[in-house]
């Protein structure tokens, strides 16, 4: 499993399917356009979670994971932030915030040249006792070469792995154990996690190599939460590459996710 430093996302030119990426300016008013719902702030009394939105991130990703978030037992209230949002990525704006997510998008190493400046707020707001969600690409920004340095351990390619049922970046389903029980999940190029002997962190969900697709760690005060298959995909996403998931389109997994990344009075991390 090769560090992200070393990934060969970052010199390749990642097939990206329908979700097209964000470039900055205009891109809200064309998903309000499309009919996004939630291109708006979501006012409510839950928890505020930020989601990143803008360069970096895809169309209809952000909006999926905002979705999720809402969704999820704490009924978080979700706001976008980025270059072209209302809230910017800065350290006053994470200082409101619960939650920080960062949504799938393209490749690692552009992402990474996009978000590089927001990484010292980033890493602040959770050492400090945030959280931290990476879907995908976000999760591959959770590594330290490049990324924000935010897991003890290594981050890779599934299909990098020896005996991968998975070999292409084309859109599909894989079939991962999450908390011992087979589940499906949409995906799309999505890593794995190594974490070093004795960090603390819990897998929730495995690959068919063994290989962990989904985990929880610690950084600092705070908790991280990592998945590289897509819990927040719905319909729209399978129906648009011609998938379907033998389970249903379900959301279970992402808010199991989500409530032990940020349920500190769930079960310890343990080192692993």
């Amino acid at each position: 499993m090769g560090q992200a430093g070393q990934d060969p996302r970052l010199a390749g030119g990642r097939r990206i399917g329908r979700r097209r990426l964000l470039v900055g300016a205009g891109a809200a008013g064309t998903l309000a356009a499309l009919g996004w719902v939630g291109v708006s702030a979501v006012s409510g009394d839950g928890p505020l979670a930020l989601v990143y939105r803008g360069p970096a991130a895809c169309s209809g990703c952000a909006e999926a994971v905002a979705a999720l978030l809402r969704g999820a037992p704490a009924g978080f209230r979700t706001e976008y932030c980025g270059p072209d949002e209302e809230r910017p990525v800065s350290r006053g704006a994470l200082a409101e915030a619960a939650v920080y997510a960062q949504p799938g998008g393209g490749n690692v190493g552009p992402a990474w040249r996009r978000m590089r400046d927001y990484a010292e707020e980033i890493r602040g707001f959770v050492r400090s006792g945030g959280h931290y969600l990476g879907f995908c690409l976000g999760a591959y920004l959770a590594a330290a070469d490049p990324g924000f340095g935010l897991i003890d351990g290594r981050v890779g390619r599934y299909i990098g792995t020896a005996g991968a049922s998975v070999d292409s970046t084309d859109d599909t389903v894989v079939e991962v154990r999450w908390r011992g029980r087979a589940r499906h999940m949409y995906f799309q190029d999505g890593p794995t996690f190594q974490l070093r002997p004795g960090a603390p962190g819990s897998v929730l969900a495995t690959y068919d190599t063994g290989a962990a697709a989904a985990v929880v760690t610690a950084y600092g005060a705070g908790r991280v939460g990592l998945v590289g298959p897509h819990p927040e995909a719905d319909r729209s996403w399978y129906a648009d590459v011609g998938l379907t998931n033998p389970d249903g389109v379900r959301f279970d997994l992402g808010h199991d996710l989500i409530d032990a990344t940020v349920d500190r009075n769930g079960p310890a991390l343990d080192g692993t």
